[in-house]
C-alpha cells in the first residue's frame, strides 16, 4: 500500500500546477542534456557512449527521477533545490552564447524559476536560529573567557530568542508547514491581523518565514485581477490592499539588508552582496518580488503609493543586478516613468535610475546610457508650452547620468553628437525641403541643448581647477560647436531665426561654463541687421508677441509684422550681451579689440536704418555704450601690464585675475538690469496665461 498524499500534495495537484511544473522540469532537462553534450571527454568519447548510449542514460533517469519522486514532498519539489543544478552551469551557457541577438533567450534560460512556488526552502534559514542557541548553550563550558567577552560586548547575541521566528502557528488559515490552507476551493480573505502578525515578527527577530509570506500575499496583490494567475490569498479590501502594498515595500529592504548587507563606496557605486548560501537560497524570492514590484507599477494610481514603491524599489537593485533581464525589466519601467509621469514621480524614477547606475557591472551603465538617451529624444519630439518644463528638467537630470563616468560617457556621446552631424552633412549635400527637415525640427534642437549641457556640466572649469585635471569629454567641445554652427548656417533666413536663437541659447550655457570662446557674434549681429533693415516698412498687427521658446519656425501670420521684428530684435540685444559678458569674452585681455568690429558695425547698421524702429534703436544704442565704457574700463587696467604677450602663463593668470572683478564692470551691470527686466515680464506672462486659461474653462 502506497504512501499517504501529504496535505500539501493534496492542495498542490488542486490548485493547477502540476501541468506547469511537469513542462518546467521537462525543459530543464532538455537545457542539462544539451549541457552534457557538449562536454567532451579528452578521448573523443562522451559521457553517453560510455554509459551504453542516450537512450541508456536516458532510462536511467527517468527510473531514478521517478524513484525520488515518490520520497518528495510537494514543498521539497517547490522550494527550488531541483533548480539549482541549473545555476552551477549558468556560466557555460553563456559561454556558448556567441550572438548578441540571443541574449534575451539567454536571460530567459537562466532565470527560469517558477513565480508560484512557495520558496519553502526559506524558511529552514530561520531554523539556522536554533542550532546558533545550541552552539551559545555549549560555549560557557567550551571557551569561558570568550563567553564572558560576549556577555560584556554582544549581549543581544546571548539573548537570541528563535522562538520569535515561528509565527503564525497560531492563525487559522496557516497549517502546520506555514502555507495556506484553501477550504472547498475557495482562497482565504488575507485580514490586517495577518499583516500584524507578519510586520511584528519582521521588525522583532527580522524573520525570514514572515517575510516570504508577506511577499506571497504581495504577489496576490500584485496580480489579484489576472484570470491566468493561481493566488494564495484573497482581498477584498481597499485599506488591506494599500495597507499590504506599503508593508511589503517599506520591510522587504530591512529585512534583506539585515541578512544579506551591501556595502556603498566612497564614489557612490556600490558593491552587491556576497554570494553566500543564504543569499542564493533568498535569490529566487527576491526577483519574483522584483518582478511583481515591476508589474503593479502599471497598476497604481494613488501617486503617494507609487513614489513610494519606485523609492523602496531602487533599495533593493543591488540584490537584483546579477540578473540582467530584471535589470532591463526595471530599466525600462522606471525610464517610462521618467519621461512621462509628474515631476515628483518623475525625479523619484530618476533617483532609482541614478541608483543603478552606481552598479559596477559596466554593461549595466552602458545600457543606462543608451536608453536614457533614446527615451529623451522619443520624449521631445514635439514641444508646447506646456511640455518644454518636463523636457528640460528630464535634460537637466539625463546630464547628470551622463557625468558619472566621463570615459564610458565619451563613447556614447562621440556617437550621437558625430550622428548629428552625418544628418547635417545630408541636408547640406541634397538641399531639399524633405533634407532639411532632418535639422530643422525639435529633436535636433533638443539633442544639440542637451550634449552642450553635459559637456558644460563635464567641463566645468572650476570643477577641472578642483580635480587638477581636464574631463574626458572636453575633445568633443570643438566638433559639438562645428554642428551647432553648420545648423545655423544650414538656411540662414529671417524665417528660421528662432531656431537659430535655440542654438546660440545652448553654446552660450557651454561657453559660461567650459570657459569656451565660441565666434557667436556673427549670427546675431546677422538676425539685427535683418531687422534693423528689413526689405519693407514692418506692418502693424493685433497678434499677441510670439513666444520665441517654444518655435522654431516664424508663423506666416507674424511675418513682416512689428510685433515679430520687436519681439525678435530685443532677444538678439539680450543674447548679444550675454555673450560679451561672459567669461570667456568680457574677462579676455582682448576684450576691446574683440568689440571694436561688433560696435563699428551695429553703428552702422542704426544708422542706415528705417524710420520706425526707434525702440530697437533704443535698446542698441544702450549695448553700444555699455559696451564701450566696458572697453575703456579693461584698457585702463591693461596699462599697468609689464608682461608682454608671449608669455601666456602670465595673461593667463592676469585673466583669472581680471574675472574676478567683472562684477564692478559697466557691461555685467547692464546685463544685472536686463535680466531683472526679463523675469519680471516672464512673470507677468505666465500670469496672464493663466488667467487666459481659467476664462477658457469657463
Amino acid at each position: 500500500m502506497g504512501k499517504k498524499a501529504t496535505k500539501a500534495t493534496k492542495r498542490f495537484v488542486a490548485s493547477g500546477q502540476l501541468k506547469k511544473t511537469i513542462q518546467a522540469r521537462h525543459k530543464h532537462q532538455q537545457i542539462q542534456r544539451k549541457i552534457q553534450g557538449r562536454k567532451k571527454p579528452r578521448d573523443g568519447k562522451s559521457k553517453y557512449d560510455e554509459k551504453g548510449g542516450e537512450d541508456g542514460k536516458r532510462e536511467d533517469d527517468e527510473d531514478s527521477k521517478s524513484k525520488s519522486s515518490k520520497r518528495m514532498t510537494v514543498d521539497d519539489f517547490l522550494s527550488g533545490d531541483f533548480m539549482d543544478a541549473s545555476d552551477d552551469n549558468e556560466e557555460t551557457i553563456r559561454d556558448e552564447e556567441v550572438e548578441d541577438d540571443e541574449n534575451d533567450e539567454q536571460d530567459e534560460e537562466e532565470e527560469d524559476f517558477d513565480d508560484d512556488a512557495s520558496f519553502a526552502s526559506v524558511d529552514e534559514l530561520d531554523e539556522e536560529g536554533e542550532e546558533h542557541l545550541l552552539e551559545l548553550s555549549k560555549l560557557a563550558e567550551k571557551d569561558p573567557e570568550f563567553y564572558k567577552y560576549l556577555q560584556e560586548n554582544d549581549r543581544e547575541l546571548l539573548d537570541f530568542n528563535p522562538d520569535g521566528l515561528k509565527v503564525g502557528s497560531e492563525d487559522e488559515d496557516v497549517d502546520e508547514d506555514g502555507d495556506v490552507d484553501m477550504e472547498d476551493g475557495k482562497l482565504p480573505v488575507l485580514t490586517k491581523e495577518h499583516l500584524q502578525k507578519w510586520q511584528k515578527a519582521i521588525l522583532q527577530q527580522r524573520s525570514l518565514r514572515a517575510l516570504r509570506k508577506l511577499l506571497v500575499a504581495f504577489r496576490s496583490a500584485a496580480h489579484m485581477n489576472e484570470d491566468d494567475q493561481v493566488l494564495a490569498w484573497s482581498i477584498d479590501s481597499a485599506s488591506v490592499y494599500n495597507k499590504l502594498v506599503t508593508t511589503a515595500l517599506k520591510y522587504t529592504p530591512v529585512v534583506l539588508e539585515h541578512h544579506i548587507p551591501y556595502k556603498t563606496l566612497a564614489n557612490g557605486k556600490f558593491k552587491a552582496p556576497t554570494q553566500t548560501p543564504k543569499f542564493k537560497t533568498l535569490q529566487k524570492l527576491i526577483l519574483s518580488y522584483f518582478y511583481n514590484v515591476i508589474h503593479i507599477l502599471s497598476q497604481l494610481t494613488d501617486n503617494d503609493l507609487l513614489h513610494l514603491a519606485i523609492t523602496e524599489t531602487s533599495k533593493i537593485i543591488p540584490y537584483i543586478i546579477s540578473s540582467r533581464k530584471a535589470v532591463k525589466t526595471y530599466l525600462k519601467k522606471t525610464l517610462e516613468l521618467w519621461s512621462s509621469a509628474e515631476d515628483s514621480i518623475r525625479m523619484a524614477s530618476f533617483l532609482s535610475i541614478r541608483k543603478l547606475a552606481g552598479a559596477p557591472d559596466e554593461s549595466i551603465m552602458d545600457n543606462i546610457l543608451k536608453s536614457t538617451y533614446l527615451a529623451l529624444i522619443r520624449s521631445s519630439k514635439s514641444t508646447s508650452t506646456h511640455t518644454l518644463p518636463s523636457i528640460n528638467l528630464m535634460k537637466n537630470s539625463a546630464s547628470e547620468i551622463f557625468c558619472v563616468d566621463h570615459a564610458m560617457a565619451y563613447q556614447h556621446a562621440f556617437g550621437y553628437i558625430r550622428q548629428l552631424a552625418i544628418h547635417l552633412r545630408n541636408s547640406m549635400k541634397v538641399k531639399t525641403k524633405e533634407a532639411y527637415k532632418q535639422v530643422y525640427n525639435w529633436q535636433y534642437i533638443h539633442c544639440i541643448d542637451f550634449w552642450c549641457i553635459v559637456l558644460a556640466r563635464a567641463c566645468d572649469f572650476r570643477a577641472e581647477v578642483e580635480a587638477g585635471k581636464e574631463s574626458e569629454l572636453r575633445p568633443l567641445i570643438y566638433p559639438l560647436v562645428q554642428v551647432a554652427l553648420g545648423s545655423i548656417k544650414l538656411i540662414p533666413n529671417s524665417r528660421s531665426h528662432p531656431f537659430h536663437l535655440h542654438v546660440i541659447r545652448s553654446l552660450l550655457h557651454l561657453s559660461k561654463h567650459t570657459g569656451t570662446y565660441i565666434p557667436i557674434s556673427p549670427y546675431l549681429i546677422s538676425i539685427l541687421n535683418s531687422s534693423l533693415s528689413p526689405s519693407s516698412r514692418p506692418k502693424s498687427s493685433t497678434l499677441r508677441p510670439l513666444d520665441l521658446d517654444v518655435h522654431i519656425r516664424v508663423p506666416q501670420q507674424y511675418m513682416k509684422t512689428r510685433v515679430y521684428s520687436e519681439g525678435i530684435t530685443e532677444e538678439a540685444i539680450f543674447l548679444l550681451v550675454e555673450w560679451l559678458a561672459s567669461p570667456a569674452v568680457h574677462g579676455s585681455i582682448a576684450f576691446p579689440e574683440i568689440a571694436v568690429p561688433i560696435v563699428v558695425t551695429l553703428r552702422k547698421s542704426m544708422k542706415n536704418a528705417k524710420q520706425g524702429v526707434s525702440k530697437e534703436q533704443g535698446l542698441l544704442k544702450g549695448l553700444l555704450e555699455r559696451a564701450d565704457e566696458s572697453a575703456k574700463w579693461i584698457e585702463e587696467k591693461r596699462k599697468l601690464v609689464t608682461f608682454s604677450p608671449a608669455k601666456m602663463s602670465a595673461v593667463r593668470d592676469w585673466e583669472d585675475a581680471l574675472k574676478e572683478k567683472l562684477a564692478d564692470a559697466p557691461l555685467s551691470k547692464y546685463l544685472k538690469v536686463q535680466r531683472k527686466t526679463r523675469e519680471k515680464r516672464r512673470k507677468l506672462v505666465e500670469k496672464a496665461r493663466d488667467g487666459k486659461d481659467e476664462i477658457l474653462e469657463d
